[in-house]
């Protein structure tokens, strides 16, 4: 039961009251923006329920906030620790100075007894100052306990009055928003990417404000590096298939398939592959493609490929690919997938290039390197990249809260150049970022939480002339 509070009180916190709806014009509210400036906007509303789903936001609200509470805390324990150990350490050196002055007193001036007296002092002043500091901690503390006993006898008084059969009306509510809100995102589509499937554009010209789905599978926010997603190739009756792997440490071990978007957000996995220990992978900047998982292997270090129709196995080893540079702040990224509206791709950095990026095309038949393109971007420099239409698209990290699109390099033209696309970073940090031509969004697997974001593209009449309508 406590569970499927957690559930709803998950679902709250992701949504206002009221109805679903799609809304156009030049309203204020926050949404993407469209043609002539026109917005729309998904919004997802509660129906009006008797069940208290407000308090259990309030009661998650809390929970964060305590956990906040107790973060800060435990590093302050960490300083007192460290700040008890000099203490300590100069106690006993004081303790044998005076011994020495007991034994010597003749030996010593009346400015070095003084000293010492100062250093006794000093010593006081700081462990009076620590004795502080503890009491105000065990003052948090208290506090937290109460706050959490309450949230405790709140949620018991939730299980008492409300029973389960409530709260499954209340799930099945959320399922049909759930519905609405996907033929919501559907008609978003239309108007705002009517061209998917095409590279009749001239490249990203702006991108929308990170959408947050939710907090991963395990509902646990330790859970940093993984990926989530959709096939970019999709089999026949696996259109509507998302994926998700992740992890507490970079490594590839399995990776679970949910039919549907609603199946992704209530955590209904209908598929669960483990992979076998002998093929365990590493690295974030995994993806699927053809129902095919592509990833990084490490013995021997290669590209690998698992085919979860056959379920068979293979790697290919690319001689010049280095495992001596990964990007800013992922370890281990040495190769990285990318699927778009003409092919498969992986990106990686070799000796030879001084750690700046190669492109490579994949012959997905073959499984081996079909050609590369040498660019002049230094891989360590760059949090990601991905391909669209045949052009790589290189972000790094502006500040705390903000990414740039700064470079890209089409292989077509083998022109580069610099360029400046911001978009907003949900959390701090994050460890897959990849394109998807499907649906032409940008999926990030973000401290754990499932992100993604909107591309509009510089449809212009002499790019339509010249681009074809691509979708591999």
């Amino acid at each position: 039961m406590i569970g499927t509070l957690y559930f709803l009180a998950l679902l709250s916190s992701t949504m206002a009251w009221g109805r679903v709806g799609l809304w156009g014009g030049g309203s204020e509210r926050n949404g993407t923006e469209g043609v002539g400036g026109s917005q729309c906007t998904c919004d997802a509303f509660l129906p009006s329920s008797t069940f208290p789903v407000k308090d259990l936001v309030v009661m998650e609200q809390a929970a964060v906030e305590i956990s906040h509470k107790l973060e800060l805390e435990m590093g302050k324990l960490e300083t007192y620790e460290t700040k008890l150990t000099a203490y300590a350490e100069k106690i006993i050196t004081l303790t044998a100075e005076i011994e020495k002055m007991e034994k010597n007193p003749d030996s010593y001036t009346e400015a070095h007894l003084e000293e010492v007296k100062v250093e006794i002092k000093q010593v006081e002043a700081l462990i009076v100052e620590l004795q502080a500091s503890i009491q105000g901690s065990t003052t948090v503390f208290a506090s937290l306990r109460v706050q959490i006993t309450i949230m405790v006898e709140t949620l018991t008084k939730l299980e008492k009055t409300y029973d389960k059969n409530l709260v499954l009306v209340t799930r099945r509510e959320y399922i049909k928003i759930q519905l609405q809100l996907e033929e919501c995102e559907r008609r978003h589509q239309e108007l705002f990417n009517p061209n998917i499937g095409s590279c009749a554009h001239t490249g990203i010209i702006k991108i929308s404000k990170p959408i947050v789905s939710q907090l991963n599978a395990h509902l646990n926010a330790g859970y940093k590096f993984g990926g989530w997603g959709k096939d970019s190739k999709p089999v026949p009756d696996r259109e509507s298939m998302y994926w998700y792997s992740g992890y507490t440490s970079g490594s590839i071990v399995d990776i679970r398939f949910y039919t549907n978007y609603k199946n992704l957000i209530l955590r209904n996995h209908y598929q669960h592959h483990n992979l076998h220990s002998s093929w365990y992978g590493t690295g974030n900047n995994f993806l699927i493609r053809d129902n095919s998982l592509y990833y990084q292997f490490n013995n021997p270090f290669s590209m690998a490929k698992l085919n979860f129709t056959t379920l068979k196995y293979e790697y290919r080893v690319v001689a010049k690919a280095s495992t001596s540079f990964s990007y800013a702040h992922s370890p281990n990224q040495n190769f990285d997938f990318a699927a778009d509206e003409t092919g498969l791709w992986v990106t990686y950095a070799t000796e030879e290039s001084s750690g700046r990026l190669v492109i490579a095309k994949i012959n997905e038949p073959s499984f081996g390197i079909e050609e590369e393109w040498q660019t002049s971007v230094y891989k360590p420099g760059v949090s990601n990249a991905f391909m669209v239409c045949g052009v790589l698209y290189a972000v790094r990290t502006v500040d705390i809260q903000t990414e740039e699109i700064f470079y890209k390099f089409d292989t077509k033209t083998k022109q580069e150049s610099y360029i400046s696309v911001l978009f907003e970073r949900f959390q701090e940090s994050y460890t897959n970022l990849d394109y998807n031509p499907t649906d032409q969004k940008l999926y990030m697997y973000n401290d754990g939480y499932y992100v993604n974001y909107h591309l509009w593209f510089n449809h212009t009449a002499k790019a339509i002339e010249e681009s074809p309508s691509l979708l591999i």
